[in-house]
């Protein structure tokens, strides 16, 4: 097993360290502040057909975008990734490893649209009231499923620019950024 772990290519180490890597970092963290003050202050209303209420909503939310902010340096998807690559050359399928990335791929694609549904559905009043959160977690998510699955045609179009940003920043700040100002908007209605 050491042997196993010893193999690996990741390091724990700063995985973007330019000057957009760490203000995505920043992005993720004020999100996840602002998500967590919506759970702290925001109101407790119970979420229509649930046993929850938006409280914990939030909270989810700000894990969620905390677990972001820290996986947004560590880069941990390419720590499971070598974790793959090493297991599929040690159990000799690595020849074989496309069909089994293409399984993977549409069973977590899947997942996450049965998933996706299913909260839709579920909570759909919930939804009703805070589209805002909802785009922006779609669009986060989508992102980071689509940027997990690396192939090179999406790469390729995640590396485009827009004027000077690239079409990764646009898409992941641009969910990140719907979070926050979906917070904001939860906060502010408190006040009124």
């Amino acid at each position: 097993m050491v042997n196993f772990f010893s193999q690996l290519q990741w390091r724990p180490q700063i995985g973007d360290p330019d000057f957009m890597g760490w203000f995505t970092v920043c992005a993720y963290a004020a999100c996840t502040l602002m998500a967590a003050a919506a759970a702290v202050r925001g109101e407790n209303r119970p979420v229509p057909g649930s046993g929850m209420r938006t409280r914990t909503v939030w909270t989810l939310v700000a894990l969620l975008m905390g677990f972001l902010c820290v996986n947004k340096q560590l880069d941990l998807q390419t720590l499971f990734t070598d974790i793959g690559r090493l297991a599929a050359r040690n159990e000799g399928w690595y020849g074989h490893r496309r069909g089994v990335q293409e399984i993977f791929v549409f069973c977590l694609l899947g997942g996450a649209g049965g998933l996706a549904v299913w909260l839709a559905l579920r909570f759909k009043a919930f939804w009703a009231d805070h589209t805002l959160l909802l785009s922006g977690l779609m669009v986060t998510l989508t992102f980071i499923v689509v940027r997990a699955v690396t192939f090179h045609h999406i790469d390729q179009f995640l590396g485009t620019h827009l004027e000077s940003m690239r079409m990764n920043w646009i898409l992941e700040l641009g969910g990140i950024s719907l979070v926050t100002a979906a917070a904001a908007l939860e906060l502010s209605s408190v006040r009124k």
